[in-house]
């Protein structure tokens, strides 16, 4: 393989992260999340948020969506998320087996936002016994598609949810290279947001994610319902540590910085040199290509590795640890397709 751009999780974990981990290691400390590390990593959440709340960490993104959303909605109720959203195409129902039975109900959009029109006609739905209704809004950010959100678009969305009573759920898996781009952390309690997934993994960590509950009276019981789904770490620290060194550091967001550069770069290459167009905006670090699968065949045969995406566009993912070297050659490599 001469690169992988499958995914930024084929990234190894950044160096400053590695560097959490190993000051994490030194000396005994209390177990389950009492440590000072976790309690650190977690103010460091809060201040970039500019929020109180709770935070738990937990060891993936899926575990921590799908018990967010278990907090919000009744396994007779269900979820409107965009139709390609992780949680609704890659998480093989864990938000259904953690919510005993809560429903997805996949919503359209361009790359991946949520079409608050079609929004709007799911709100207006009659409600009948026979279907699962929707008590929750889960919304990603930045999308699967690579789009990111601005202010006021997730406002469009989260204010008629929330006049329904509704929870709101964000993944943010991405979120980094989301805030990397210009958008504002600290506006995502302030438009209603009731808990949050913040990233680690794919911003450098190893395993780790935030559960950050806004809304405290989630926060309820919450240990137990970590420990009952195998989320709670007896050495939190961890799992915590990594994502201090990423964030005392800013590599959490200079990572997410030069991954969303790559990613430019490499679009702009690809427009230029070749004869392939792309198929959504690059805004975060995520490249969309609309390629024939033969093409995109004798590509990934060549040694770069890449994604061939839900909407039939094959997916470069740039992260942290991507070079220029990697971006330009894999470039000359797409430009002598046909």
């Amino acid at each position: 393989m001469r690169y992988d751009f499958g995914s930024d999780n084929t990234a190894g974990m950044a160096p400053a992260a590695l560097e959490g981990l190993i000051a994490a290691n030194a000396g005994p400390t209390p177990a389950y999340g009492a440590d000072p590390v976790t309690a650190r990593a977690a103010d460091q959440i809060r201040r970039r948020l500019d929020a109180d709340a709770e935070v738990r960490f937990v060891f993936s993104g899926t575990a921590a969506n799908a018990i967010a959303l278990s907090m919000l909605a009744w396994p007779f109720e269900a979820v409107l998320a965009h139709h390609a959203a992780h949680v609704c195409t890659d998480e093989t129902g864990a938000p259904g087996f953690f919510g005993q039975g809560l429903g997805l109900i996949g919503l359209p959009g361009f790359s991946g936002k949520i079409d608050p029109r079609a929004l709007q006609s799911a709100l207006e739905e009659p409600e009948v016994s026979h279907r699962q209704p929707p008590a929750a809004l889960s919304l990603t950010q930045a999308t699967e598609y690579g789009a990111v959100y601005s202010v006021d678009e997730l406002r469009h969305l989260i204010e008629p949810a929330k006049a329904r009573g509704m929870g709101v759920h964000l993944d943010g898996a991405r979120l980094a290279n989301a805030a990397a781009a210009g958008f504002d952390l600290t506006q995502i309690a302030r438009l209603g947001v009731d808990v949050l997934v913040f990233g680690g993994a794919k911003a450098g960590a190893n395993c780790a994610e935030a559960i950050v509950m806004f809304d405290k009276s989630l926060a309820r019981r919450v240990d137990n319902r970590l420990k009952q789904a195998g989320q709670t770490a007896s050495k939190t620290r961890f799992l915590s540590g990594p994502m201090l060194g990423l964030l005392e550091s800013e590599a959490w967001e200079t990572g997410a910085a030069h991954a969303n550069l790559m990613a430019q770069r490499l679009a702009e290459g690809i427009t230029v040199r070749s004869p392939f167009v792309l198929a959504h905006p690059v805004e975060a670090n995520t490249v969309f290509v609309r390629m024939p699968e033969a093409t995109h065949a004798r590509l990934n045969a060549a040694g770069w590795a890449c994604y061939r995406f839900d909407d039939g566009s094959v997916r470069f993912v740039c992260s942290w640890a991507t070079t220029e070297a990697a971006v330009d050659e894999i470039i000359e490599a797409i430009a002598g397709l046909d």
